[in-house]
């Protein structure tokens, strides 16, 4: 990332009436990134791209674009196009038309026009489509004429608004793959909002995650994923088992959270937190283990954790739900007191997912180095 950020939001907020749609967001995006607003339906994400096209005005705060403050300037004076959700392509106009008319409202001439826009369509996998009417296009080709419409005035910043929602699942992945490479050949900065985790974790290069108009966590998809800074972070992100504990001990080299669900959790690190005070264990389903427990020794035994103390990190369960989606299988094991854990278990073997039954009784266990100590 260069050093000088390429857009600015400095204490922005947005109020519809006495709704308030986005509060006080303050947020740096550096040239050539791929950069996605994440969060649920009525967060502000898209409220916070629609100012920055300058759809929306902010009713606090600035936003600089190349160190410029357009706050109130017009939309069509930013050097930023936008993707809307719907595509909005024009039904009677050709595909080369319809690339081309963001540049004939601009007083290019037709000669330019025509190889801007074949260039265009080149960069999207559309070369030789132009004589073509969007109605003769699947789904995805009039996304990415869309995009070849946006890419053809060459903006600083190309804005896009739940760009795949409107895709069948097969195809959606692999525009995402499309939309990965088309930003990395062209060093556009791309700004993508979405509600979709999975979406955001595979395409972009840094996340902002919003909640009710403020700002959570900005971080990579793996720092996300890894290292919420909180609950609703580490709720939203993914799937997670969550047990609510006291901080018991917290010292440079380990951290012990007694729970009443899961009984001691062991971390192999410092928590720097408040010792007594009540935090969340987080651990993600696919680093939980799951372990066969009968009534006989020794099976009834524990198994023991390697990076963790006897006793630690290890809970009994039952089986009670199980689902097979090929690749790997997803398990909901009942604990004492009722709690379901979810655990998904990678099918490495046509046989895996043959290992455990419906009330099975089980041992559930996790690493030193799996949970996340969230304070809120």
């Amino acid at each position: 990332m260069s050093a000088q950020p390429i857009i600015s939001f400095q204490n922005v907020s947005k109020r519809f009436g006495k709704t308030t749609a986005v509060d006080d967001v303050s947020l740096t995006i550096h040239e050539g990134e791929f950069f996605s607003l994440l969060g649920p339906s009525g967060c502000g994400k898209t409220t916070l791209l629609r100012m920055l096209a300058g759809f929306e005005m902010p009713t606090e705060g600035h936003i600089l674009i190349d160190g410029k403050d357009v706050s109130l300037t017009p939309p069509n004076q930013r050097p930023v196009n936008m993707v809307f959700q719907s595509y909005a392509v024009f039904p009677h106009m050709t595909v080369l038309d319809n690339v081309a008319y963001g540049l004939k409202m601009d007083g290019v001439g037709a000669s330019e026009r025509r190889d801007r826009a074949e260039e265009a369509l080149g960069l999207v996998q559309l070369a030789g489509f132009g004589a073509r009417k969007p109605d003769q296009l699947s789904g995805g080709q009039r996304q990415r004429v869309a995009l070849a419409r946006a890419l053809v005035k060459k903006p600083r910043v190309l804005l896009l608004d739940e760009p795949l929602s409107a895709l069948d699942a097969k195809l959606r992945d692999a525009m995402r793959s499309e939309l990965t490479s088309l930003q990395q050949k062209v060093g556009i900065t791309f700004i993508m909002v979405t509600h979709d985790q999975d979406e955001a974790l595979a395409m972009a290069t840094r996340c902002a995650v919003m909640n009710r108009g403020l700002l959570q966590q900005v971080a990579t998809p793996s720092d996300l994923y890894e290292f919420p800074n909180s609950r609703f972070v580490a709720d939203f992100i993914g799937s997670v088992n969550m047990f609510e504990g006291t901080l018991d001990v917290d010292e440079p080299d380990h951290a012990i959270v007694n729970t009443t669900e899961a009984g001691p959790v062991y971390l192999d690190h410092g928590v720097t937190g408040a010792t007594g005070t009540t935090v969340w264990a987080a651990v993600r389903p696919e680093k939980i283990e799951m372990h066969k427990r009968t009534e006989t020794p020794p099976q009834n035994l524990p198994p023991k954790v390697d990076d963790a103390p006897e006793g630690y990190n290890v809970i009994a369960g039952v089986v009670k739900h199980m689902v097979y989606l090929g690749s790997e299988t997803n398990y909901e094991v009942e604990i004492a007191g009722g709690k379901l854990i979810k655990v998904v278990r990678p099918n490495l073997t046509r046989w895996d997912q043959e290992d455990f039954e419906l009330g099975e009784q089980v041992w559930v266990s996790f690493h030193a180095c799996s949970p996340a100590v969230l304070l809120s």
